[in-house]
């Protein structure tokens, strides 16, 4: 796994590659994948939805660094991940690049996920994309299970549950309501919780979750 270099304080700057490679630590190798996934992603977003075109011009802080900075948290020596609404990629694709072995994509966009298909292979990164809604999916174990602007928390962690293990660890990109998220969320779950700030937005959090179980009644 590619590692993340200690930074407590948010990037508000925006970045090109080689800013975000001195933030990330990030190899040459992977830094090329990145930077392929960034063409991509921009021819692309001219002909579906797949970005906010006003984040484009910032594309490596607003997107690449704000998914990046996931990867410190995975449990360590991770090789199943699950990238829940996985969209565009964010942040599936980008741990893939970063080194995680076995990332299965869910997205059942038809047209997100040929965008996935693309971006995998012209990334060279190994994924597993579920074109199918999350309910569909058959349940296996995963060591983390990410997802970023998909669904408020409880209905995240509903999702979850059919890939958690009593090690799995939740990482979860929120915004300025996830402490409202997260309190609305207890009501039915028992978790442990931890929030992180973002590197990549002021207002952000990482959301990191483990030792989920549903609440007693």
């Amino acid at each position: 796994m590619a590692p993340m270099t200690a930074n407590v304080r948010p990037v508000r700057l925006p970045l090109g590659p080689t800013g975000f490679a001195r933030v990330s630590g990030v190899s040459r190798e992977t830094l090329e994948k990145l930077t392929a996934y960034v063409e991509l992603l921009g021819q692309w977003n001219r002909r579906i939805n797949l970005v906010s075109a006003n984040t484009i011009g910032d594309v490596w802080r607003r997107h690449i660094l704000d998914c990046a900075q996931l990867a410190k948290y995975l449990p360590r020596q991770t090789r199943v991940v699950v990238d829940l609404g996985a969209g565009a990629g964010l942040p599936g694709l980008i741990l893939a690049a970063m080194g995680v072995p076995e990332m299965h994509l869910v997205e059942s966009d038809l047209r997100k996920s040929a965008f996935l298909r693309e971006a995998a292979r012209i990334m060279d990164v190994p994924v597993t994309l579920h074109p199918e809604r999350i309910e569909k999916v058959a349940a296996f174990p995963a060591d983390a299970v990410v997802a970023r602007a998909c669904a408020p928390l409880d209905q995240l962690i509903d999702y979850s549950e059919k890939f958690l293990s009593p090690k799995t660890v939740c990482l979860f990109l929120k915004g300025e309501t996830a402490g409202d998220e997260l309190a609305a969320a207890k009501a039915s779950w028992t978790i442990t919780a931890e929030t992180i700030p973002s590197l990549s937005d002021p207002s952000g959090v990482i959301l990191k979750l483990s030792a989920i179980s549903r609440a007693a009644p």
